[in-house]
C-alpha cells in the first residue's frame, strides 16, 4: 500500500476514535495497525493535526469529531475465508474489516477488533 493511502487511512481511524481523548502512546498504537513504518506513523499523526482531525497537547491526543465512531453494526463488516489478524497475527476463519471511505481495515479477530476499535 503506498505511503499517501496509509496516512489517508490512519487520518480515518484517527477521526474515528472512540475515546475524548487518548494518550500519544495510545494513538501510536492504534495507527500501527495501520502501518509499521515508523516514518508513516509519524506523518499519520503530523498529517492528522496539520488538517484538524485531532489535537494534540501535553502527550494527549483528542479527536475533533464528536459521535464519529465506528459503528459495528454498520462500519465492520465479517468475512468467512482464511485471514491472519492484522493485529495479534493469529489464523482466523472469521474476519471483520472496518469499512472506510479510502479503504477497508482488517482482517482482525473478534477480540482484536474490539481492541483496535477501543472497545477493550
Amino acid at each position: 500500500m503506498p505511503s499517501d493511502d496509509r496516512v489517508a487511512l490512519g487520518l480515518e481511524l484517527l477521526a474515528h476514535l472512540e475515546h475524548a481523548e487518548l494518550s500519544v502512546k495510545d494513538a501510536m498504537d492504534r495507527i500501527e495497525i495501520v502501518t509499521t513504518d515508523p516514518a508513516v506513523q509519524r506523518e499519520i499523526l503530523t498529517a492528522a493535526q496539520r488538517e484538524g482531525v485531532v489535537e494534540r497537547e501535553d502527550g494527549t491526543v483528542r479527536p475533533t469529531a464528536t459521535g464519529t465512531f465506528v459503528s459495528f453494526e454498520s462500519d465492520v463488516v465479517v468475512k468467512e475465508g482464511e485471514f491472519d489478524c492484522q493485529r495479534c497475527g493469529a489464523g482466523i476463519s472469521e474476519g471483520h474489516f472496518v469499512q472506510f471511505d479510502s479503504d477497508e481495515l482488517g482482517p482482525f479477530g473478534s477480540t482484536c477488533i474490539r481492541k483496535v476499535l477501543g472497545r477493550d
